[in-house]
């Protein structure tokens, strides 16, 4: 039997439609680079200028928005990153 192979699997959405969908194999991100890759996607799909540098500031600055925050879910079957509100991007580890 073949060993399956582990991959991230990437969905955006904007409120309930899928904006994006895309796999790639686990070894080409590490989860650091796969947080930065979700900051870029909430980026590109719909924050302005303004907002993207604001999420950049200091958390205790009075401009700071958590617009770019990684969230962390896992459990006993499943470990996921989600970055952004509406859009939204998440990504998670599947095995094919």
């Amino acid at each position: 039997m073949a060993q399956k192979k582990k991959y991230w699997r990437i969905v955006g959405y904007d409120s309930t439609e899928i904006i994006y969908e895309d796999e790639a194999l686990l070894g080409c991100y590490s989860e650091r680079e796969m947080e930065n890759l979700l900051r870029s996607l909430v980026c590109r799909a719909g924050l302005t200028f303004r907002e993207i540098a604001d999420s950049y500031a200091r958390k205790n600055a009075r401009r700071y928005r958590a617009l770019l925050e990684v969230h962390r879910e896992s459990g006993p079957k499943k470990f996921s990153l989600m970055c952004g509100s509406n859009p939204h991007f998440v990504a998670w580890v599947v095995e094919k």
